[in-house]
């Protein structure tokens, strides 16, 4: 019971750091807990995706495919608060911008928009909208499902791989993650596209060999990874899988 007790407050530590849905009372975002609270971000995922997913089924039901696909990611997005979109941006912004690591570290922490901020959002969501609207209600409400869960499979697996860029980092960030949690997490992804079947576990791995290429690409830019390279990982995870499914659909 006490172990179960434990991993309930870890999960919740996830919940709330990844998105701003309510909490029982007493729970809050803990810090010092966030690095082992990793784990569950796949299941923080699962249950964005789910009800990212609902809407997706409500609106395809009345409205058109692509209308339906944008409320769907609107839904997603204001769930976790433009959490991992923020970072995408900002990652586009100091990595298209900056000339020295220096440099593209300041731009990202400036929460004003670019023109590279601007157009990475616009792809992400074009190419998510475009694919989503590609498929079946039922097969786009798992979609959902399967990339929301392993887009923060691949958050993870970067904070076990990676190291942190800055000196001191924020919400703990700077502690990483362990194998152990990585591979929780991962197996808790893998679970989730096994619904999808054999394309979902291949969206699943594409998305974890997309975050460690993308891992490689802030090491040599920036020296480790931000907050913002992780919400970025987590976009670009998401896209991995709905094109994937996307192709196994056509």
């Amino acid at each position: 019971m006490e172990r179960a007790r434990r991993e309930w407050r870890l999960y919740l530590t996830a919940q709330t750091f990844l998105t701003r849905l309510p909490a029982p009372a007493g729970h809050g975002h803990e810090s010092d807990l966030l690095a082992r609270a990793s784990r569950y971000f796949p299941a923080v995922g699962l249950l964005v995706g789910g009800i990212a997913a609902c809407v997706w089924l409500a609106a395809a039901a009345v409205l058109p495919a692509h209308a339906a696909a944008l409320l769907a990611l609107a839904a997603s997005a204001l769930l976790t608060g433009g959490l991992h979109e923020d970072g995408l941006a900002d990652c586009c912004d100091g990595l298209g911008g900056g000339w020295t690591r220096e440099q593209k570290l300041e731009i990202m922490r400036d929460s004003r928009i670019g023109t590279y901020g601007a157009l990475g959002l616009i792809f992400s969501i074009g190419v998510r909208v475009a694919a989503l609207s590609a498929l079946a209600p039922w097969a786009g409400a798992v979609a959902l499902l399967v990339a929301a869960a392993a887009g923060r499979g691949g958050i993870v697996l970067i904070l076990a791989a990676g190291s942190y860029a800055r000196p001191q980092g924020a919400g703990g960030w700077e502690r990483g993650a362990t194998w152990g949690e990585a591979a929780i997490a991962a197996a808790i992804a893998l679970a989730v596209g096994l619904l999808a079947g054999a394309p979902g576990v291949l969206g699943v791995c594409a998305a974890l060999a997309v975050a460690r290429v993308w891992l490689f690409w802030l090491n040599r830019r920036l020296g480790g990874y931000t907050g913002d390279g992780l919400g970025a990982a987590e976009q670009f995870g998401e896209i991995a899988v709905l094109l994937i499914l996307a192709g196994a659909a056509a």
